[in-house]
């Protein structure tokens, strides 16, 4: 008795505290933070104009390539930053990684990463997005059924590297445009799902899908595999609120599937004030 008069009271001051941990997941906002793609730099400009987290190129903040001593510096600017880092995209650039085909090489591919996520781990970044289209496009006519047997194989060795740091590794679909192998979101879920490995999950990019044609009924058959989103609007690959597209169909997926995870701004700047794609993006999910 003495016990559950004791816990009840802090209960109740937990709850005051922090109202969302009695909310039920119907009344959680659909997001649980809005962030943007930008750099440091930004992160000062970008948090007064709603972001509530960076996603920054490896290339940009991890620099597998660089020395420790490099590294560090970036490490101490992260650390000082308004914004904290929860995802590093443009995973891998070197052009001589290669994740498919002939000159595919999946031990350097893995070093590459395994230096990636120990890192991301220093910065506090919890996602590394797999897009990377020039390691992985299709060359030389390699059959996409050959590429997926190497990229299945790859990840599945990615996984455990990911899990002793904490990370997940979120696969990316990407538009034909910018490059030729899995461009749907489902192509993308189906690896997921063949490496069977809870580090190694999928992104829907919701400007990516735009592109390809992929529906809101695309998206709520491949949610079983979704941990995190970026979006930005189909034409000229603009901020949310640029050119007023409506994405609460999509949102109305996240919804229906209990998403409450990030959503990450990704695209091209225009004349609007930053302000109205965070404004907008929490309006529509609102509506949704």
């Amino acid at each position: 008795m003495t016990m559950m008069i004791k816990i009840v009271p802090l209960l109740s001051l937990l709850l005051a505290v922090y109202p969302i941990l009695a909310q039920s997941d119907t009344e959680k906002p659909l997001f649980s933070s809005v962030g943007m793609s930008g750099s440091l730099v930004e992160a000062t400009e970008l948090k007064e104009a709603g972001a509530e987290f960076l996603t920054i190129g490896v290339d940009k903040l991890l620099v597998p390539d660089k020395s420790d001593e490099e590294f560090e510096k970036l490490v101490q600017k992260s650390k000082e930053s308004p914004l904290p880092v929860l995802a590093c995209n443009s995973f891998i650039r070197p052009k001589h990684l290669r994740c498919v085909g002939e000159e595919a090489n999946h031990e350097e591919v893995l070093k590459w990463a395994d230096t990636t996520f120990k890192r991301a781990k220093q910065v506090g970044a919890r996602f590394i997005v797999f897009g990377s289209s020039g390691s992985r496009e299709l060359r030389d006519d390699w059959p996409k059924e050959k590429a997926d047997v190497q990229f299945i194989a790859l990840l599945k060795k990615m996984g455990p590297l990911a899990k002793e740091q904490g990370i997940t590794v979120v696969l990316e679909q990407l538009n034909a445009r910018e490059c030729n192998y899995l461009n749907r979101i489902e192509e993308a879920a189906a690896i997921v799902r063949q490496v069977n490995d809870p580090n190694v999950r999928l992104l829907a990019d919701l400007y990516h899908m735009a592109m390809m044609g992929d529906t809101p009924e695309d998206l709520a058959k491949a949610m079983d595999v979704v941990v995190h989103i970026e979006i930005a609007e189909k034409e000229g690959r603009a901020f949310p609120g640029t050119h007023d597209q409506d994405f609460r169909e999509f949102f109305k997926v996240l919804k229906t599937a209990n998403y409450h995870g990030a959503i990450s701004i990704e695209g091209r700047r225009s004349k609007e004030p930053l302000s109205k794609a965070f404004t907008t993006i929490r309006k529509q999910a609102k509506e949704s």
